[in-house]
């Protein structure tokens, strides 16, 4: 009786494979009569169900049964292909090739990988079905974009091997292959806004740009939007969105740190995210206080994936690195959190990354994280500034304010975590 229900299981599953696969399809070519499609909800059905019943008589049969089986299929869809091209010129092979998949995912099912099965088959659906949206995304890519992506596979796959995974230098802190890997990290979140930047485009607005943007530089937003403001007299809208920018970064510096030592993050979060509710509860009173202008601004950021650009944050990343020691050496505590606020002037990425590495072997987490709060206060504030000086410092007062409010709660959290 068990067998008898694990075989019916494993078949329905199979059938269930077409199924799905088949209502997709269907659907996809619903406008055609039933004469003129390939292959419908009936066909993919039947192909899932064949491939779960020749999957399991294999086991009984021969292991070269369900080759045989799966040549027949790709036989009969790549004879259908041809017919299909012949009659309407259309080339595409999507079909053809999506029938031969179904019968694997099928068989697969019937093998006894019914849940990894059923999850690729939701995947195939899914690329199925947004076909449109795939193909205008397609469109927006550049081709200096695709050769960016080229460059994050080539250094992150064939530099960073090749590296050594060694200590060198004064007290053995610079590790080839740990800062390279870190250098990937960072191109890769940046990296990841710039491509969603050209996938929401214009029509998004600023609130959608300003997030994504944010994963590529919040600075270079907060510049964008000081620009946008300085030419409009209602401008709440640009305002919010460096603040919104601003509480993005909380949220990077967390990845950053996860992915180097995650013992790092408790308590760390705790004063991060109060600094980042802080900000958007700034947000939220700004934007029903004051009228929010117009949309239609475009942010403009250049492709962080320049190889130049990752080799100059490597060096700066090795500084940071040999700075934090040095100065915890030679001026303790105090040293350490003097360079936090010096590096959070231009930049929190390095610094985070810098004290994650070093909390990681041996300095205290009081100190690795009081300076990656520090560090964070610091740039906060100094782009606060820099909005209200470009967009005019008399009418933009409140966006440096909003920001100092914002992070001092979690300045007296982070202090009084270590009490």
């Amino acid at each position: 009786m068990e067998q008898t229900y694990d075989i019916a299981t494993k078949v329905l599953a199979s059938l269930a494979i077409g199924l799905l696969v088949g209502i997709e399809r269907g659907w996809n070519d619903r406008e055609q009569s039933d004469g003129n499609r390939v292959a419908g909800i009936r066909t993919f059905s039947l192909i899932g169900l064949f491939g779960g019943v020749v999957a399991l008589l294999s086991r009984e049969i021969s292991p070269w049964f369900i080759i045989a089986a799966f040549l027949a299929v790709s036989a009969l869809s790549i004879t259908a292909h041809f017919l299909e091209v012949q009659e309407d010129k259309d080339v595409g092979t999507t079909t053809a090739f999506t029938m031969m998949l179904t019968f694997v995912l099928a068989a697969w099912a019937a093998y006894g990988h019914i849940i990894p099965a059923m999850a690729v088959t939701v995947i195939v659906i899914s690329l199925l079905g947004h076909k449109p949206s795939l193909h205008s995304w397609l469109k927006k890519i550049t081709p200096l974009d695709f050769f960016s992506a080229a460059k994050l596979l080539i250094i992150s796959l064939v530099i960073l091997p090749l590296l050594p995974n060694k200590g060198y230098g004064p007290w053995e802190v610079l590790n080839p292959y740990w800062i390279w890997w870190m250098v990937v990290l960072i191109s890769g979140i940046s990296f990841l806004g710039y491509v969603v930047i050209h996938i929401v485009g214009e029509k998004r607005g600023t609130v959608v740009t300003a997030i994504a943007g944010a994963l590529v530089s919040s600075t270079a937003v907060t510049i964008n939007l000081a620009h946008f403001a300085k030419k409009q007299e209602a401008n709440a809208l640009f305002s919010g969105g460096v603040l919104l920018s601003s509480a993005i970064m909380f949220p990077r510096v967390i990845i950053e740190v996860f992915a180097v030592y995650p013992s790092l993050l408790f308590p760390l979060w705790i004063p991060l995210v109060v600094m980042m509710a802080g900000l958007l509860c700034g947000l939220a009173w700004l934007w029903l206080r004051y009228e929010k202008g117009e949309e239609g601004n475009h942010i403009e950021l250049k492709n962080p994936l320049q190889l130049g650009t990752a080799i100059k944050f490597g060096f700066l990343l090795a500084a940071i690195l040999l700075l934090s020691e040095a100065m915890k050496e030679w001026f303790g505590t105090h040293g350490v959190y003097a360079l936090s606020i010096a590096s959070g002037l231009m930049d929190v990425d390095a610094i985070s990354l810098s004290l994650a590495r070093s909390a990681q072997h041996g300095m205290t987490t009081k100190l690795a994280t009081m300076g990656i709060v520090l560090a964070c206060a610091t740039n906060t504030l100094v782009k606060g500034v820099l909005f209200a000086v470009i967009a005019g410092f008399r009418k933009n007062i409140r966006v440096p304010l909003l920001m100092c409010a914002a992070i001092l709660p979690g300045l007296f959290v982070a202090v009084a975590l270590f009490e």
